[in-house]
């Protein structure tokens, strides 16, 4: 409790209400490196709602397993899934036991939701554990949600290997959602990583970058919708741009793809 953990500090950073004064500190310290902090988070969120929106009215998607779920706050993948799709079924992992207990805790009521605590970098464990396999029917397609997750895989070839273990076991027609933090894209985005990392990285929250080359990878196998790999408010952005874009806008990469 003395100590942030990512579910809690993540939950800050989008104005929910589970976390600690030492997620709420360290969100303050990162403020200041990074104004724009709350306003990407956000950003994050528009872009999963957008894909969900797409996979549920145009591909017919209606099981969703978010692998690294993080805090029930606000927009999460069963409620964006469930306005759209009544019944919509949703797995929550996360190894994480607060998350798990107060998952459980607020999903209670909802039949379709459900929560369970394997650690996602073992993909026979997760795809074994009973609440995944009772309640998501893997012979029909689902959507496999990989968000702010791979970049705390240190090595690119095991992140490789913890994607490829989970599509091998997707029907035709799933899909793949992947954000991931980005090394900086050019020398204006140096000092502002640079900064970001050392915030994170000293409250033990520190993340691997990788180029857009090596976040591709993490695809290999599937199909990308376009726009592919790029910056989260340039996928399938609803309308004209009225906030700046900053940044640290362009210090993460966002993704979809299909297996065919």
């Amino acid at each position: 409790m003395d100590r942030p953990s990512l579910a809690r500090f993540a939950d800050a950073l989008l104005g929910g209400h589970d976390h600690y004064g030492c997620d709420r500190a360290l969100l303050q310290r990162l403020l200041t490196v990074a104004p724009y902090a709350r306003e990407v988070a956000q950003e994050r969120r528009r872009w999963q709602l957008r894909v969900l929106r797409h996979l549920i009215r145009s591909e017919g998607v209606d099981q969703f397993l978010d692998l690294g779920c993080g805090m029930p706050t606000t927009d999460n993948t069963h409620q964006v899934a469930q306005r759209l799709l009544p019944g919509a079924q949703v797995v929550y992992v996360d190894h994480d036991p607060v998350v798990q207990v107060h998952g459980r805790a607020v999903l209670e009521e909802n039949e379709c939701v459900h929560v369970t605590g394997p650690d996602l970098t073992d993909p026979g464990a997760t795809l074994g554990d009973p609440i995944v396999y009772r309640h998501l029917d893997f012979e029909r397609p689902v959507a496999l949600l990989l968000c702010d997750v791979l970049h705390h895989v240190p090595c690119l070839e095991h992140a490789q290997y913890v994607v490829r273990s989970y599509v091998d076991q997707l029907a035709p027609g799933s899909f793949v959602l992947i954000t991931h933090d980005r090394l900086p894209p050019d020398k204006a985005c140096v000092a502002l990583a640079r900064d970001l990392d050392r915030v994170l990285g000293e409250a033990g929250l520190g993340s691997t970058r990788r180029d857009r080359a090596g976040i591709v990878s993490l695809f290999t196998g599937l199909e990308l919708i376009e726009p592919g790999v790029v910056p989260l408010h340039e996928w399938w952005p609803c309308g004209p741009r009225l906030l700046p874009v900053s940044h640290q806008h362009l210090l993460s990469l966002g993704g979809v793809a299909a297996k065919r």
